[in-house]
């Protein structure tokens, strides 16, 4: 036994209540409607997300007042139980945006791939706290691929490519535990090929490819041998299977809306009215906020509709409309303050659980935020996943509370014994 501390960090807690209350705030701009002003309006967004809100905060108490060793032990029941809804979920499911990924209750729409965000970082903490975990070893790299994999496969299953993609993020805290950084480098090396792969003609690559390898054996090898000639042909056979696979995924295996997105991104199309307007109207409405925004409830943009899900995946154009760049600016300081706590927290546990798990929430919270923003600034593929604590939707908001305070709830308590 052991005598329990509580020392509950309130600057990540106060955080997460002013992104929360700015984002209803902002929710009420974006659906405002004259007919419907009443702030406590349950038949509006608004007023719907206030429910939410209350949900989400009962929720953050009783993780609050939930013994830490419940989801430490009880973490692949947790991961299992989720697995299993996301099963249901392919069978069972509504479509919606093209998605099949909400599970209709009747009074409102559950979405379980939200859930099972914090599900898998649960898993993974506890697969990473065993004892004889060896990064030298294969079974070890496999088994945190498969954890990560099932999830993030089942909801691709259900169309929903910007969730599935989220799941990228465990390979931060994985990298924290001494998973190699190559990994990380051929992540990037592969996203700046298949890009070049669309823009540059192929066979013009495949001679870069070949003199970047002849270079790498000639020029900075100083002693080269026969191992070293077999290991550069093979990641050059394989950069080329690569390059000229790229055509078959882009046509083939992505949605045919998020090809265009792909090519608006990349300027190889200028569809105003179609795959580009959302975009385009988003960056009107930010632009035309200036410096301190043109005040809550005047903007225009906003107003008149033009931007499609304002009240949900682009939020952050009605920050920038009505709140202006400063406004816009202080939202995405209180983002980054938030992560760079949960970092602070993570590397002050004591146990590896917690740890692993501090940095899953920041990692996970860090892609929503860099692939939400930049995706309304025009700079990533419109892929439809939320501003964290922000964005309207039930799932979201209390998945995302939930994978906040059980870590909060973890560095709660010092001198644990997990």
């Amino acid at each position: 036994m052991y005598q329990e501390r509580l020392k509950i960090d309130w600057l990540a807690v106060g955080l997460w209540a002013f992104l929360v209350v700015f984002g209803w705030l902002n929710i009420y701009a974006a659906t405002y409607n004259e007919s419907h002003k009443a702030l406590f309006d349950l038949a509006t967004f608004h007023g719907k997300q206030l429910l939410w809100i209350g949900a989400a905060a009962l929720a953050a108490i009783i993780v609050m007042f939930t013994e830490p060793r419940v989801f430490s032990n009880g973490a692949f029941i947790i991961y299992a139980v989720v697995l299993a809804l996301l099963v249901v979920t392919l069978f069972i499911a509504v479509t919606s945006h093209g998605g099949k990924s909400w599970i209709d209750l009747g009074f409102f729409r559950l979405q379980p791939s939200e859930f099972a965000k914090f599900a898998t970082a649960l898993a993974l903490a506890k697969f990473m706290s065993a004892i004889d975990i060896d990064w030298k070893q294969t079974s070890t790299k496999i088994i945190a691929l498969v954890i990560i994999a099932i999830p993030a496969a089942l909801v691709f299953l259900q169309h929903d490519t910007g969730s599935a993609l989220v799941f990228l993020a465990f390979v931060l805290p994985l990298y924290r535990e001494g998973l190699s950084g190559a990994i990380l480098v051929i992540g990037v090396a592969a996203i700046a090929l298949f890009v070049l792969a669309l823009l540059v003609n192929k066979y013009i690559l495949l001679g870069v490819l070949v003199l970047l390898a002849l270079g790498y054996l000639f020029l900075w090898l100083n002693k080269r041998s026969r191992r070293d000639y077999i290991r550069v042909a093979a990641v050059l056979i394989c950069c080329v299977t690569f390059v000229f696979s790229v055509d078959f995924v882009f046509n083939h295996v992505l949605e045919s809306h998020q090809s265009e997105r792909i090519n608006v991104l990349l300027g190889k199309s200028d569809d105003l009215q179609g795959a580009a307007y959302n975009v385009n109207q988003s960056k009107i409405a930010i632009g035309s906020g200036g410096l301190i925004g043109k005040g809550f409830l005047h903007g225009t943009v906003t107003k008149a509709d033009f931007v499609p899900e304002q009240h949900t995946d682009f939020i952050f154009c009605t920050v920038g409309e009505e709140w202006g760049f400063i406004g816009s600016i202080l939202l995405l300081a209180a983002y980054i303050w938030l992560l760079v706590k949960l970092i602070y927290m993570a590397e002050r546990q004591r146990s590896t659980f917690a740890r692993f798990y501090g940095y899953s929430v920041a990692s996970i919270l860090f892609i929503h935020l860099f692939v939400n923003v930049g995706m309304v600034l025009g700079l990533v593929p419109v892929i439809g996943i939320p501003l964290p604590f922000f964005s309207y939707g039930g799932s979201s908001l209390l998945a995302f509370t939930i994978l906040l305070f059980i870590f909060i709830r973890q560095d709660a308590v010092k001198n644990q014994l997990l």
